[in-house]
C-alpha cells in the first residue's frame, strides 16, 4: 500500500503529477515491489504516493533515427529489448538473461537504470557504450551520461519532479565484440559478475578498447584511463601489455564486491579477449 497511488492517462499528467507530488514512477515494479515487501502475505508498503505510469504511450517503443542514434524509451521492457535486432549486441544479451521469461516481459530499462543497483543488467553494458539517459520535467528536458546520473548503489541524480523518458546511444564501430555474466543459476540469477568488451581493430591497429564490469563496486566499474593502455597499439603489442592492463583494471573494482575469484575470473575473461584480439582472431562475437 501507498499514502496516494495516481494513475496518470498522459505523460504531461505524469509530470504535473510528479512536480506536485513527487510521486515515485512504478511500471514493471520489479525492484520496487520488491524492496517494498515486508514478509509473505503482507502487502507491500511504500513510504511515499506512487505512480503508475505502466499504460504511458509516450514512453515506450525502440527506435533508430537517421544518423544511427538508438532510442530505447523508458517503458521498453527486457524482452523488447532482448527481441529487437536494431539493439547493440551487449545490450541484447544484458536483456536477454535478466531472470525468467516472466520477469523479462515486466521489467523495463528505465526502472533498471532507476534502481541503480550495482548488480542491474542493463546499466553495465550502457555505460560501455556512453548511452545518455534523457529526464524530463513538466518545464524542462535534461539529458545526462548514464555513467554520471548514476552516483552509486540505489542513488541517482533525478530530481523529485523528474521522471525518465528514454535511454540514447550513438553508434559505435566495433570490431570484436564479449559479454557475460555469472549467476547462480540462470533463471531469476542475481549478477555475480557481468562483463563487457568490446574492440574496433583497423589495419592492425586498436582503434578503440572498451570495458565495463557490473556488480563490481557501488557501481558498474570502467575506467578510460585503462583503456588508454591498449588504444592505439598494434596488435603485437598487446600480449606483453596484458599483465599491466589487468592489474589496472583490478585496482578499479571493489575487493569487497569482487572477491578473489570473481577478480580472477575477470582477469582470466580481459586476457582471453586480449590475446584473441592480439593473434588476428577475425571479426565478431567472441565467446
Amino acid at each position: 500500500m501507498a499514502k496516494s497511488c495516481y494513475i496518470p492517462e498522459s505523460l504531461s499528467e505524469a509530470l504535473e503529477i510528479r512536480a506536485k507530488t513527487h510521486a515515485i514512477p512504478l511500471a514493471g515494479g520489479t525492484d520496487l515491489m520488491v524492496q517494498a515487501k515486508k514478509g509473505i502475505g503482507i502487502t507491500p508498503t511504500f513510504p511515499s504516493p506512487i505512480m503508475i505510469i505502466t499504460n504511458l504511450k509516450e514512453l515506450k517503443g525502440i527506435n533508430v533515427e537517421e544518423d544511427g542514434t538508438l532510442v530505447i524509451k523508458a517503458l521498453s521492457t527486457s524482452s523488447e529489448i532482448a527481441d529487437d535486432e536494431r539493439v547493440f549486441y551487449h545490450i541484447r544479451e544484458a536483456a536477454s538473461r535478466m531472470g525468467a521469461v516472466a520477469l523479462r516481459n515486466t521489467a523495463t530499462i528505465g526502472g533498471n537504470i532507476g534502481n541503480a543497483s550495482p548488480k542491474g543488467d542493463l546499466p553495465q553494458p550502457l555505460i560501455l557504450l556512453d548511452a545518455d539517459v534523457v529526464l524530463l520535467s513538466s518545464n524542462a528536458t535534461r539529458i545526462m551520461k548514464l555513467d554520471d546520473f548514476i552516483l552509486g548503489a540505489k542513488k541517482t541524480a533525478l530530481r523529485d519532479d523528474e521522471i525518465i523518458s528514454e535511454v540514447r546511444v550513438k553508434p559505435v564501430k566495433a570490431t570484436h565484440l564479449f559479454y557475460h555474466k555469472i549467476g547462480t543459476r540462470r533463471a531469476n540469477a542475481i549478477s555475480k559478475l557481468s562483463l563487457s568488451i568490446l574492440a574496433d581493430v583497423e589495419d592492425g591497429i586498436v582503434k578503440d578498447f572498451r570495458a565495463s564490469s557490473g556488480a563490481a563496486g557501488d557501481k558498474v566499474k570502467r575506467s578510460r584511463k585503462v583503456e588508454q593502455l591498449l588504444i592505439g597499439k598494434r596488435l603485437d603489442e598487446l600480449v606483453p601489455l596484458i599483465p599491466d592492463f589487468t592489474a589496472a583494471w583490478d585496482a578499479i573494482i571493489s575487493p569487497h564486491a569482487m572477491p578473489e575469484y570473481r577478480r580472477n575470473s575477470t582477469s582470466r575473461m580481459l586476457s582471453y579477449f586480449i590475446e584473441e584480439i592480439a593473434r588476428g582472431r577475425e571479426g565478431g562475437i567472441i565467446s
